[in-house]
């Protein structure tokens, strides 16, 4: 019977010869360094992610650190990973607490109630979890093909895109400058190579604050930058929790996203699969119960869902660093900075325009990669039951298509998701006939 954790070894080859494996470790300094930079690597998006939909971005780095050392023992340091805020969350958050302040930084007034369904939806990623821990996850993708996943994952971003526009239209200022934060952002991710392409949000948003700190503070148009919360803020505090409230209508709204989840993480443990050479398949139903107990304990102070991050995959990709002793240092030094009120006042800085700019990438990135994964998987849309599937999904997600039930509420989200299916299960009968 194998231990729980592996046997840890020092690494004694040459990185350009032969990658870090996972059961390896590198001298203090250098997994330092690697750790910090897969900090940096996670921040824009784990940032960003909270900012939209009214959470505390400090809270969200605090958890995304701790949840990610919860990981790493859950796991037994199997699997290479950071837990970050999900962008998953963003559409049915702000669905199921009515915010309309997204891309502003303001807070939102029902973090309660959407703490209540993020802790649903982990208990109910951890019970997928359990159940393929006993099982294994041929069901999962018998349940969520391809075609279904893709349309699931492009409604996510092509909901919020409404959102994401309302907020700067009718302030032309806030409108160019939202298109130079995507200027920004996209000439890092065209231009640029290697770990700086891959923290393209990160430096694009940095970029951005700069030339927008050059507009309006030095040259007077906008609304200037106010740097006095960050003199007044101090170095190290808590940030607030929030105590969950459980209405059962946010919570059949946000609880079904746990479906996304399944499919995210299953993506990113085979990608790091092919990437380690290593067979993790016997890892994914405790990766899912980790990261399902990650959410359930994020959403029970008030802070965001969680996921895997594929910003860290990338910075794998580039590094071939692969030990998971790294992200235990990642996660060390974002608990860090999430208990650094200071650090969080330089964020609320981030003017609005910049926000709603860095959402216009992000959801569009998330669009994109639906449209990836039938690419991928050559999705055959000649087949009129995946034409029907996709078709149906996409307009009902990205125009809201919200069903009640009495007094609940799907939300577009929810019910895409839900119609993707059942859909895909009812037109699979017609193959069973044949």
């Amino acid at each position: 019977m194998s231990s729980w954790f592996p046997q840890w070894r020092p690494y004694d080859g040459s990185i350009d010869a032969r990658p870090v494996g996972t059961n390896e470790y590198l001298p203090p300094v250098q997994s330092a360094v690697l750790g910090i930079q897969h900090a940096f690597a996670m921040f824009g998006a784990t940032v960003l992610a909270p900012f939209l939909m009214g959470f505390d971005p400090n809270l969200a780095i605090l958890m995304s650190g701790l949840c990610t050392i919860l990981f790493f023992f859950m796991t037994g340091g199997r699997i290479p990973s950071y837990l970050g805020s999900s962008f998953a969350f963003i559409g049915v958050v702000i669905a199921a607490t009515g915010y309309a302040a997204s891309g502003t930084g303001a807070p939102n007034a029902n973090i309660a109630m959407a703490a209540g369904g993020i802790i649903a939806c982990g208990v109910l990623y951890t019970i997928f979890g359990l159940i393929v821990m006993a099982t294994g996850t041929r069901w999962i993708e018998k349940l969520m093909p391809p075609v279904v996943t893709g349309a699931v994952v492009m409604i996510i971003g092509l909901n919020l895109a409404p959102v994401t526009v309302k907020s700067v239209m009718g302030n032309p200022f806030n409108m160019w400058m939202s298109l130079v934060t995507v200027l920004c952002m996209g000439s890092i991710a065209v231009f640029t190579k290697g770990l700086l392409q891959r923290l393209l949000l990160l430096v694009g948003l940095l970029l951005a604050y700069f030339i927008y700190f050059i507009v309006s503070n030095v040259m007077g148009y906008g609304t200037a930058i106010n740097f006095v919360p960050i003199q007044q803020a101090t170095w190290f505090g808590i940030p607030q929790f929030h105590a969950p409230a459980f209405n059962a209508n946010a919570m059949l709204i946000i609880a079904p996203i746990a479906l996304i989840l399944v499919a995210e993480n299953l993506g990113h443990i085979k990608a790091v699969s092919a990437m380690t050479g290593e067979n993790l398949d016997p890892h994914i139903g405790k990766a899912f119960v980790a990261d399902g107990i990650a959410t359930t304990l994020s959403g029970g102070v008030g802070g965001p869902g969680m996921t895997t991050y594929g910003e860290n995959i990338g910075v794998m990709a580039v590094t071939r660093v692969y030990s998971t002793i790294v992200f235990v240092i990642a996660g060390l030094f974002a608990v860090f900075l999430g208990l650094s009120p200071k650090f969080g006042a330089v964020i609320h800085t981030i003017p609005s325009a910049i926000l709603t700019g860095a959402s216009i990438v992000v959801f569009g990135l998330i669009t994109i990669a639906g449209a990836k994964i039938w690419i991928e998987n050559k999705v055959d849309f000649s087949k009129n039951k995946n034409l029907m599937v996709a078709a149906v999904t996409i307009i009902l997600g990205t125009g809201d298509f919200a069903l009640q039930f009495g007094s609940f509420n799907l939300g577009g989200i929810g019910t895409a998701t839900f119609a993707a299916l059942i859909l895909n299960w009812f037109f699979s009968l017609a193959d069973k006939s044949e």
